[in-house]
């Protein structure tokens, strides 16, 4: 998994191969379907490891007091949490958040490793008082919008990472003038 990875932070994701994934361990490529059935099982658990890694990172990120006390600072921590993680990593925000490679589709068991995290995370916003589904959904796209720009026009910069706060005062302002508007509940 490890000269996987290696392999697709120096190449790109679509470079994956049997063939230089054996160059890279000293294995032909053949006796890689010894542990792989195919280029996309390797994928499949690169996917896995990438969710347990964010899953892990993320939990560190929240602090269940600052949650209770301070749940627009901790809205901030989280927010700023999840882009540093995918702006940390390009090739495995790439895996993890777009649909770079064509034919994959992540197996049943790391799917839901990903459906965990995003449970959890719409757990945490309902706490701050984003329920509505399309607050959610907002909610993802404006921060994974921030992290594509930052990976893609300021790599190793901050010209994007530095406007998380500003996103999130921007998104709960947005909803509680939403949730005025209609009477409903965010």
């Amino acid at each position: 998994m490890a000269a996987a990875w290696e392999l697709v932070r120096e190449e790109g994701l679509a470079s994956l191969s049997m063939r230089d994934l054996g160059k890279r361990v000293g294995m032909r490529a053949q006796s890689l379907y010894s542990y792989f059935a195919s280029k996309h099982e390797i994928t499949d658990a690169m996917f896995l490891e990438g969710y347990q890694a964010f899953a892990g990172f993320m939990l560190r990120a929240i602090d269940d007091e600052q949650l209770a006390n301070d749940p627009v600072g901790a809205a901030k921590t989280v927010a700023r949490a999840f882009v540093d993680f995918c702006t940390s990593d390009p090739v495995r925000y790439q895996l993890l958040f777009q649909r770079t490679i064509p034919g994959f589709t992540p197996s049943p068991r790391s799917y839901a490793v990903a459906v965990d995290v995003y449970d959890r995370m719409r757990e945490q916003l309902a706490t701050i008082g984003v329920r509505d589904e399309a607050a959610v959904d907002l909610w993802t796209a404006v921060l994974t919008g921030l992290a594509d720009q930052q990976i893609s026009n300021d790599p190793g910069g901050d010209r994007w990472t530095r406007l998380v706060d500003r996103a999130v005062d921007m998104l709960l302002a947005d909803i509680e003038m939403n949730t005025q508007d209609t009477g409903e509940k965010a």
